[in-house]
């Protein structure tokens, strides 16, 4: 049996960062958002606090509150500035030379650096990097963007600039923060793929992040979404704002943002996410109605569009699993055979809500089909009658090069098989997904990016794409003998500084 890991979409990452006008625990501060935004990454985090010049972190494997003990925590300092990451990788493996943030050393100070998304030259730039003598010792796109932002700071006079000059060599999605020795700066692609926003606390305390809902849990409120291609600079003299990459290129925001990867009580470029997965619903009941007796939702995403589902269609909403929340999405069974069934351990149907009912079933994609197969099993043996599935998106036909982790259409079920074909495999009763024509719908406007559903691509398709590729990079570069590479944890030299991971 094929494991619900592989099966399921992968987040991309999550960074937030902070700039308090007086040192304070603003480790403290960074710890509850990445608490936070731990939806949007489970392989590994970390922290980098900034205390008058001098930067101490820690990182490793693992969820925020395994990797981040009351121990490890008190030996963070108290500072003015912290930013910190969340990580699932969609380029380069999982490993602690991955972790982020990534702190450099170069000849005109210290920077740190937390990255969200994917760019789509990273192996271009790593080559043109290496041919230069750069010395890499991981294989995430994030490292490229430090060596080009540093490089550029050796030649500019403040690190804002750096940036700025840096935006023009890279190219697809990247939302980042990024920390110097006396600023704190932000920024996001000109396409404006992954979402970005900043607030203020009560102290006059700065913090930016991923996500709106990461605002709210350290008591900050939201001031705005951080611009496609805009540099937000934090200082002693307040906020200031550089666009001049605002407007070079049309806004394409990820529409599976708002299906799936944000929180619900997120709201990203002024569209509350809530709504959006309602309003799929309603879509759906209008596209695909069905004589049914029952609306029920998968955990978590499924739920607002069940009920949009519901509200559109008139029949009974109810709450049809309860989902273990003990469970984190990247849960792998021990033992290699695999022999449990992994969906029974994450959800359990409530019978009295589906027993000899016609089930309407809300989820937001299928990947492989695995998984809705494994669910719509689960509600036939707790004596549904009926099973009809309905997608909120459309069905997944493309790779995505943008940080969402769909890297091949050979393992994408849509890719060679009809929906009635879909619906036999799966066991339902019929199928229905959200049409393309209706992405729209979600969010009343038309700026964001469906490549995955549609094959149209805002950038240039990258002419390598799997997610190991700088693994392969790495291991033919050190068969060759042209490099040597230190272990994860110590300092590595190269041509502007030094490297720590």
């Amino acid at each position: 049996m094929e494991s619900q890991v592989e099966d399921q979409l992968r987040e991309e990452c999550g960074v937030f960062g902070v700039y308090a006008q007086n040192p304070c625990d603003v480790a403290g501060l960074v710890y509850y958002g990445l608490y936070a935004l731990q939806h949007r990454g489970q392989e590994s985090c970390g922290i980098v606090v900034n205390d008058d010049g001098v930067f101490s972190s820690h990182k490793d494997l693992g969820l925020v509150n395994e990797v981040f003990s009351k121990e490890e925590m008190g030996r963070l300092p108290q500072g003015q500035m912290a930013l910190g990451h969340v990580r699932y990788g969609t380029t380069g493996g999982t490993n602690r030379a991955n972790c982020q943030p990534i702190e450099v050393n170069h000849q005109k100070g210290k920077m740190a650096l937390a990255h969200n998304g994917n760019l789509c030259n990273a192996y271009e730039l790593r080559s043109r990097l290496e041919l230069k003598g750069a010395i890499f010792h991981s294989t995430s796109d994030t490292e490229i963007i430090a060596y080009i932002v540093t490089q550029a700071r050796l030649q500019t006079p403040s690190i804002e600039k750096a940036l700025n000059s840096a935006m023009y060599d890279m190219d697809g999605a990247y939302s980042l923060v990024l920390m110097s020795a006396t600023k704190l700066l932000a920024a996001r692609d000109p396409y404006g793929f992954r979402p970005l926003c900043y607030g203020q606390t009560s102290d006059g305390t700065y913090v930016v992040a991923s996500e709106s809902c990461a605002l709210s849990a350290v008591g900050a409120t939201f001031v705005r979404d951080i611009l496609p291609g805009e540099i937000l600079v934090f200082d002693q003299k307040g906020v200031h704002s550089n666009r001049e990459h605002c407007g070079l290129k049309p806004q394409q925001t990820c529409i599976f943002e708002y299906i799936y990867f944000a929180r619900p009580d997120s709201v990203i470029d002024g569209i509350p996410v809530q709504n959006a997965r309602q309003n799929a619903g309603r879509i759906l009941a209008a596209r695909h109605p069905v004589d049914a007796d029952v609306v029920i939702g998968v955990p978590d995403s499924g739920l607002d569009a069940a009920l949009g589902y519901a509200r559109e269609s008139g029949l009974p909403f109810a709450i049809g699993f309860v989902k273990n929340k003990y469970i984190g999405r990247t849960f792998i069974s021990p033992g290699q055979d695999n022999r449990l069934d992994q969906v029974k351990i994450k959800l359990n149907p409530i019978q009295e809500a589906v027993r000899g009912k016609r089930v309407v079933l809300i989820d937001d994609s299928i990947v492989r089909g695995t998984t809705s197969r494994q669910i719509v099993n689960l509600l036939r043996e707790a004596g549904a009658s009926q099973v009809h599935m309905r997608i909120s998106a459309p069905p997944f036909q493309n790779p995505c090069y943008y940080g969402t982790d769909i890297d091949s259409r050979e393992n994408l079920i849509a890719c060679h098989h009809t929906v009635e074909e879909i619906a036999v495999l799966i066991g339902a009763d019929s199928l229905g997904f959200l049409p393309l024509e209706d992405l729209h719908g979600l969010t009343g406007c038309r700026h964001y990016c469906h490549a995955c559903f549609s094959g149209v691509y805002p950038t240039p398709v990258p002419a390598i794409t799997s997610k190991d590729r700088f693994e392969r990079k790495l291991s033919e570069t050190c068969a060759a003998g042209r490099t040597t590479m230190k272990s994860a944890g110590q300092n590595v030299q190269h041509s502007f500084g030094t490297v720590q991971v």
